[in-house]
């Protein structure tokens, strides 16, 4: 059965593909499309249980949306995104996400040249055929070929973005975990560890009767084409082309196989022999005594298999959390007792980094911003719109004291909480700026963020990052790189330059938990643990529907290593406030 997830997830390719068909992102089955599943979030409904006349009640949700929106729930399809997959196979989308490479000129790849995929474009950029097209020329042939080495789409092995890979994850785990022969379910590999790319995806039921499971899987909507289906596991194919694996289990060896498809395979390694040393043997169906040379087999005794927790500790070890098990010193640490007390949603305060409908990209008002963060508990809350600089998104320092007087009003409704009148900063070229100094240190709280001038060299993006950082107005920056994983490179810089900088000015970094940023990187962020850096984990929500977004930070802020005590919206609101610059209030 699909739900209201299914239905954004529908809506989305279908924004994806019209756009390709269309040859603009700006089109107006395009921009219905995109209207239709930002009103479909705000509504808050499940959308699957309304008929065709509710949903056109629904602003922005017109009758030609609301028609395919009934055909998927109904059949689990939709004719006319059926259509435009055979037009546009995953190979050919795929192109869509190299910068520079917009729908037109897709459409003029395609039609002048024949590039159906990655390969035959590089193969067009070696030829020199594309600066033979209109509109483009050696130059942007050059950026083209960059932008295809920096996203690290060569080669046959293919890595699906986690912004693409884990929401489909998470529905299809919901819907395993809703049936009633599961007795649970869970995503492994590196998508549970967190990795920022993925191959496929490995998913682990556990059940008495797999035969449900796999009749269940068999007829999901996401399958496209099924590559192995046998009694405890089946193999199947998105209509994107990622391969899912889903497996079931009994429910008393699930902790084991869990721990083993979500791997590393190196920190498996080293869990075995650290069985082995004990006399004892992991596998993916328990951790079995092997002390008694008599007994074989099925006879030996099964110490712990029913749940992670319970291995780790037969193995005399502390719970290792996935992010970190990568084999990168984390069995060591967990043996010894080093291993820090890493920060988890329970430790979060706050969000500081947080826009409304005042930024040209926010799509919730004041208020539903500020009621949703206080649905989560926050003792405080920075709202941090885009500055002037900003084209199209941001707001004159006229249009900012306004909103400061709107936020006070609201901040009445909620006296528990602190309201900050922040902003979100644009770095200029050279590290400057929004609005000036005497202004910027009107603001309770600014986070300051790359957002243009992706093509400087490492030196000229170091020294403006820098020149940022040393502002006195400037408490954070945000999404360090201003990459969007595997659809556009991040600047480069000297990482050890910027971390020694973010030390002497004390300024935070944040770990920017929107799947397609997830900025700075967990590498990053364990050089900066390292340098006792203080960090700062925000959603960048835009919309009531992006607070969620705060459990994929702090997942990657744990690949880093983060201890709870250097992410400073984990902080009492005295001491946050203190640090900040302002009165506990």
């Amino acid at each position: 059965m699909a739900t209201t997830r299914d239905v954004l997830a529908m809506l989305s390719e279908l924004v994806t593909l019209t756009a390709l068909d269309e040859g603009s992102p700006q089109s107006f089955k395009v921009r219905a499309y995109e209207k239709a599943g930002l009103a479909i979030q705000s509504d808050g409904r499940d959308v699957t249980t309304l008929t065709q006349g509710q949903l056109v009640t629904i602003d922005g949700v017109g009758k030609a949306t609301a028609s395919k929106i009934i055909e998927f729930v109904e059949t689990g399809s939709v004719e006319k995104l059926d259509k435009l997959r055979v037009l546009y196979p995953p190979a050919f989308v795929e192109l869509s996400r190299i910068p520079g490479v917009g729908p037109k000129t897709l459409k003029l790849l395609r039609s002048q040249l024949g590039v159906e995929n990655v390969e035959q474009l590089r193969d067009a950029i070696a030829d020199e055929k594309l600066r033979t097209l209109p509109g483009l020329g050696a130059t942007s042939e050059a950026k083209i070929h960059k932008a295809i080495e920096r996203l690290g789409l060569t080669g046959k092995d293919r890595r699906t973005p986690i912004a693409d890979a884990l929401p489909l994850a998470e529905r299809l785990v919901d819907d395993l975990r809703a049936l009633p022969e599961t007795t649970d379910a869970r995503y492994c590999g590196s998508l549970r560890r967190m990795s920022e790319t993925i191959g496929d995806i490995d998913i682990t039921v556990a059940s008495t009767t797999p035969e449900a499971i796999m009749a269940f899987v068999t007829s999901h909507h996401e399958v496209a084409d099924i590559v192995v289906s046998g009694a405890t596991k089946t193999s199947f194919l998105t209509a994107g082309g990622l391969q899912i694996d889903v497996r079931v289990v009994a429910p008393e060896q699930y902790g084991a196989a869990t721990m083993y498809f979500t791997g590393s395979k190196a920190h498996n390694i080293a869990l075995r022999q650290r069985a082995i040393d004990r006399q004892m043997l992991l596998n993916e169906y328990g951790l079995i005594d092997t002390s008694n040379d008599t007994l074989e087999g099925d006879d030996r005794p099964v110490i712990a298999s029913r749940t992670e927790e319970e291995i780790y500790a037969a193995l005399d070890l502390p719970y290792v959390p996935a992010p970190l098990r990568e084999a990168t010193g984390e069995v060591d640490a967990a043996a010894d007792g080093t291993l820090p007390e890493l920060i988890t949603r329970s430790h979060i305060r706050g969000d500081l980094h947080y826009h409304t409908d005042r930024s040209g990209d926010g799509r919730s008002s004041v208020e539903e911003m500020v009621k949703a963060a206080h649905d989560q508990g926050y003792d405080y809350l920075a709202i941090t719109d885009h500055g002037v600089d900003l084209a199209i998104n941001g707001s004159t320092a006229e249009e900012m004291l306004e909103h400061r007087d709107h936020i006070g009003e609201v901040a009445a409704a909620y006296p528990d909480m602190t309201l900050l009148w922040g902003c979100e900063l644009n770095i200029d070229g050279k590290g400057g700026l929004d609005y000036d100094a005497d202004f910027r240190a009107l603001f309770d709280y600014t986070v300051a963020s790359v957002h243009s001038h992706y093509d400087q060299s490492v030196v000229e993006q170091t020294d403006r990052l820098i020149a940022a950082i040393a502002d006195p107005t400037v408490n954070s920056i945000g999404h360090l790189t201003g990459r969007y994983i595997g659809r556009r490179p991040g600047i480069e810089i000297d990482y050890d330059a910027v971390i020694d900088a973010l030390v002497a000015y004390d300024v935070a970094l944040e770990v920017n938990g929107a799947l397609q940023r997830l900025d700075a990187a967990s590498d990053v962020v364990r050089k900066a643990v390292a340098k006792s850096v203080k960090l700062v984990i925000n959603t960048d929500s835009h919309h009531t529907s992006e607070l969620g977004r705060m459990e994929y930070g702090i997942r990657t802020a744990q690949r880093g290593w983060a201890p709870k005590e250097l992410v400073v919206n984990s902080w009492d609101k005295a001491t946050f406030l203190s640090w900040a610059g302002h009165a506990a209030s």
